[in-house]
């Protein structure tokens, strides 16, 4: 594989043209959206919500500086908590854990409760009493 090959030697080519540079930023930059867009639309549900938010700013990160910059502040952040929480105690991670755990309960439980109006703690005491 030559230089002019490789994701940077097709990018560079692509940005070498005024007219396809533009097309390049444009459909970096709709790409980009649709992946964020998804990627908040779910977040409230159980899943990989934050990780498609980051992945549609690593899409506009190829184009835009300021987008390269917000996914280096976010790795930064992201990296320093996991190595924060790493350094505590079990039984510290283990609260850190349960608290994590309770909080996107609770949004599991109010996002189901606002779009589809089923309160799951009913049904769950409904199904555990019968």
């Amino acid at each position: 594989m030559t230089d002019s090959d490789s994701p940077v030697g097709v990018l560079d080519r692509i940005r070498s043209n005024r007219t396809s540079h533009l097309a390049l930023k444009v459909g970096i930059g709709i790409l980009g959206a649709v992946v964020v867009a998804v990627g908040i639309a779910l977040i409230p549900l159980p899943g990989p919500g934050w990780a498609i938010v980051i992945l549609g700013l690593a899409i506009w990160a190829v184009e835009f500086v300021w987008a390269r910059h917000l996914l280096h502040f976010t790795k930064k952040h992201v990296q320093a908590w996991t190595h924060w929480v790493m350094r505590q105690s079990l039984p510290l991670r283990a609260l850190i854990g349960l608290l994590g755990f309770v909080f996107i309960s609770a949004v599991v439980w109010l996002s189901v409760k606002l779009t589809m109006d089923v309160d799951l703690i009913v049904k769950i005491r409904d199904f555990l009493t019968t």
